[in-house]
């Protein structure tokens, strides 16, 4: 059965010398996986639409024995190229994907947090990488899946828990205007370093380096 769908690829990994897996985010269909067959050969109809952060509409057809697709069809929408011009940017989009591969479940619905990541690709793409961009998106994750943290029960600072909030239901230029102390940045990142770990077993490597980067 052929299906179509939008959705951002998260990842793309080589399977065989010619093929490629791609790893989608989509509103409907959640994440999955979907192998592009002949996508490394140098007159493939998928060159130069597969890469990293790409918005496409897609069609593939379901595997009947397991979670790996076939693509059929990619027509691009978005390339976020700017992406490719900072590597810090770069570095937080890849943490916040890995992120979110590792905080959901394949094949369930995840519109809100489909919408999140293209938000955050947009604001990356005009906005300087800065540390609260990390620490948006990670609270903005957690309130999606359930798991926002009870701001009268912490331990924080009174400061640090309304820029907390704010930075959990404000938009992404709200966030991008906050300036945070060296003393607030490190309250806020050893919070959430510690509640993610207790919530979700373990961080992905990336975080470090994608807050390290970060003007």
């Amino acid at each position: 059965m052929i299906q179509s769908a939008t959705g951002l690829m998260l990842r793309t990994l080589p399977l065989t010398e010619t093929s490629l897996i791609v790893h989608w985010l989509t509103p409907n269909f959640g994440r999955i996986a979907t192998v592009a067959k002949g996508a490394r050969r140098p007159k493939s109809p998928f060159l130069g639409k597969l890469d990293l952060f790409y918005l496409a509409d897609f069609s593939f057809s379901r595997s009947r024995r397991s979670d790996l697709h076939i693509l059929r069809e990619v027509g691009l929408r978005e390339l976020h190229a700017a992406l490719r011009e900072q590597l810090a940017g770069l570095r937080q989009a890849t943490y916040a994907a890995t992120l979110v591969e590792q905080a959901t479940e394949t094949e369930t619905p995840l519109p809100a947090i489909y919408d999140l990541m293209l938000g955050l690709l947009k604001h990356l793409c005009q906005t300087p990488a800065r540390p609260q961009t990390v620490y948006a998106f990670e609270l903005k994750l957690l309130r999606e899946l359930g798991l926002e943290p009870d701001w009268g029960k912490t331990r924080l600072s009174a400061g640090v828990k309304i820029i907390s909030q704010i930075l959990t239901n404000r938009d992404w230029p709200a966030a991008s205007r906050l300036r945070l102390s060296k003393v607030q940045i490190a309250e806020l990142r050893g919070f959430l370093h510690g509640f993610l770990i207790f919530h979700l077993g373990r961080l992905p490597k990336g975080r470090i380096t994608a807050l390290a980067d970060a003007s």
